[in-house]
């Protein structure tokens, strides 16, 4: 306890200050030096109660936050993840008057294409994530260089599958590329455009030094 009279500390226990003696009354416990087991106790569980409110605000879903490049990546990252599942690939086949087809997704055609449904579904869940963080400095820079790898690794494996059709049955099937890939590939190239376009800026100042 600190005497209002003197500033004096004194044990919580005493009904006056020792040096001046001036009385005092119950009220808000005010922190001293002197910690006693109890009081240290009182301490931290108000301590907990301070904080919580805070703790339950650490989160708090804001889409301002997201740039134009943000909101552009996010979307083209959703449809790529949809276009996954799309017929990318078609084979066809005829023998004389008969003819045969079939088609197969991007999973199905290309099991490689699981890092990008794992890449993508990562990308979408950190920028919602991003979205309930308050801005710290430098966050910003290294934000935009995560969502470049991830692009650009999506950009590169859909690339190559896209290039690389999975072979036919037999000779006489031909494989042709679908709605998907196509979609799929446009996808991951506008995902990849305004960062890089971003990037590009950024360096234009310190090449100009």
């Amino acid at each position: 306890m600190i005497c209002p009279q003197c500033r004096y500390e004194f044990a919580y226990s005493s009904g006056a200050c020792p040096r001046c003696g001036a009385p005092w009354r119950a009220g808000p416990i005010q922190e001293t030096g002197i910690r006693t087991p109890g009081n240290a106790t009182r301490h931290g569980r108000l301590a907990a109660y301070a904080e919580a409110p805070g703790r339950a605000q650490a989160f708090s879903f804001d889409p301002v936050r997201w740039t134009t490049t943000d909101r552009i990546t996010g979307a083209a990252t959703l449809v790529l993840l949809v276009s996954l599942f799309l017929p990318w690939f078609t084979a066809s086949a005829s023998l004389g008057a008969l003819t045969s087809s079939s088609s197969a997704d991007a999973l199905t055609a290309h099991r490689y294409l699981y890092l990008v449904l794992l890449v993508a579904l990562l990308l979408i869940g950190y920028l919602i994530a991003y979205a309930g963080q308050k801005d710290t400095p430098g966050m910003r820079a290294g934000h935009e260089r995560l969502l470049a790898a991830a692009s650009g690794i999506n950009l590169l494996l859909v690339l190559i599958a896209v290039i690389f059709k999975p072979p036919g049955i037999t000779p006489m099937w031909k494989m042709s590329w679908n709605v998907g890939a196509f979609i799929g590939l446009i996808a991951a190239i506008v995902a990849v455009v305004p960062l890089a376009r971003s990037g590009l800026r950024a360096r234009r100042p310190r090449l100009a030094k």
